[in-house]
């Protein structure tokens, strides 16, 4: 079973291309021209164990918020059409990833279900690069990621104070608790309704 999709979005702020392999080998290329964020997304990619290719154009001359929701909501659609019927998935998974000082806990479950609990909170200063990145839009991008996708995600900052390891530790978490919750174990469907 070949558990990959791609899909595109074409709207009047963004235009977006994604494809990702659920079983791939961690290969990442991403572009959004948000450096940070295409360092976040190769996050995921690789401590995921997904195949992930992300091409992303949006109006950054705007703002970058945009271009960050609008590829979270590509990206969750994607996960929800490669995942499938989830027959066999272990569908919860947890993990607490440390980055230097910061330590993040992500738990998932892939239920259906589309839910958000975010309790980061870094410093607040944006992060360098051109552009700068603003780590309130990862709050956003999130939120699209789950809402497209139907799983539950909880993300909680157990302690950190740099803003940068903050928001890597937490894409890390998600991508290490993702890798673990997808793998097939079983034949069912992990659920009493027999469907997730």
């Amino acid at each position: 079973m070949s558990r990959q999709a791609s899909s595109s979005r074409d709207t009047k702020e963004t235009k977006i291309e994604i494809s990702m392999e659920i079983d791939g080998d961690g290969t990442s290329d991403c572009s959004t021209g948000i450096p940070f964020f295409d360092h976040m997304l190769d996050q995921i990619g690789r401590h995921g164990g997904l195949d992930l290719r992300v091409r992303t154009e949006g109006d950054l001359d705007i703002d970058a918020h945009h271009t960050v929701e609008d590829t979270g909501i590509l990206l969750g659609s994607v996960l929800r059409e490669a995942l499938g019927s989830k027959e066999g998935v272990r569908r919860f998974a947890s993990i607490r990833v440390p980055l230097d000082e910061a330590l993040v806990e992500a738990v998932i479950d892939l239920s259906g279900r589309p839910y958000l609990h975010y309790e980061i909170d870094p410093p607040g200063e944006k992060i360098l690069g051109d552009p700068p990145f603003d780590p309130q839009l990862m709050e956003e991008f999130w939120r699209a990621l789950v809402m497209s996708s139907g799983i539950s995600l909880h993300l909680t900052m157990i302690r950190g104070r740099n803003t940068h390891h903050i928001i890597e530790a937490s894409a890390k978490a998600f991508a290490r608790a993702l890798r673990d919750a997808v793998r097939v174990e079983g034949s069912g469907i992990p659920s009493t309704k027999g469907v997730l």
